[in-house]
């Protein structure tokens, strides 16, 4: 009689049970982001885009110094996400662009190489260094990219990214292990988080972010040249009024380059 033989488990279902295993792990003592309460107002920035069909708009004022910016993406979050913000910076006169790489699932060096070369691309295309804006986990590659290759950007603009102190500050890093299929202390790629970029780097934070310490976003002297307090949610960075008139003031003044 001949044995029977069952197929072995997919690689898609192995990913799956390694990626859920990294979910499951007890949480280290440096886990500490946000009070659980702030997660209210999270969930009603959802909403939003909803409500602010049936209220009146804004209109950032004309800018005096056009820049050209490259949004990046949070964690998890497609670029649609700041599609808001974009139209807003356009309509006062800056260039805005995506960051190239569709959903942020998180870093790995293929991804890194791809952004690197999209920001030099871009710079190419318009004979100057570019803005680099990036929400949350989009700031930390903003800020590598920035570290990477400085000729090609003029400045980098943070929105509620941890950047500063453990990865465990915050109340995704379950969720990054899950999108990103590793540790969030091990990182595929090589990086200092907290060392400044060689350009001008503002760091936006929100005593109000219910999903990253505002600490960790705030960072200290000498890890941001600044630091600029908001009263948004984490969702808000991408697309509440007082973070983009926010970013559009960092716009006007960049230095010209």
């Amino acid at each position: 009689m001949s044995s029977i033989t069952f197929p072995s488990r997919s690689p898609w279902l192995a990913e799956m049970s390694r990626r859920a295993a990294l979910v499951s792990v007890p949480a280290p003592a440096e886990a500490r982001g946000p009070a659980a309460r702030l997660m209210v107002g999270e969930l009603a920035s959802f909403v939003a885009p909803v409500t602010r069909r049936f209220a009146p708009d804004f209109t950032l004022p004309a800018t005096h110094n056009p820049q050209v910016v490259v949004l990046l993406p949070g964690l998890g979050t497609h670029p649609v996400r700041m599609r808001y913000m974009a139209r807003k910076l356009e309509e006062a006169g800056h260039r805005t662009k995506k960051w190239g790489l569709g959903f942020n699932l998180g870093p790995s060096v293929e991804n890194f190489d791809l952004l690197a070369e999209r920001v030099a691309q871009v710079r190419t295309r318009y004979g100057r260094e570019v803005v680099l804006v990036g929400w949350s986990l989009g700031g930390i590659f903003a800020r590598e990219i920035a570290k990477l290759q400085p000729q090609d950007v003029a400045k980098v603009i943070t929105m509620g990214s941890p950047f500063s102190g453990t990865p465990y500050a915050n109340n995704a890093w379950r969720l990054y292990q899950l999108l990103a299929g590793h540790e969030v202390s091990q990182p595929p790629v090589e990086a200092q988080l907290n060392v400044k970029p060689p350009v001008e780097t503002v760091a936006l934070w929100s005593p109000r972010d219910g999903i990253i310490s505002p600490r960790s976003a705030a960072g200290h002297p000498g890890e941001r040249d600044r630091a600029v307090a908001l009263r948004c949610t984490h969702i808000g960075f991408s697309n509440s009024e007082e973070s983009i008139r926010a970013v559009a003031q960092e716009l006007e003044r960049t230095v010209p380059v």
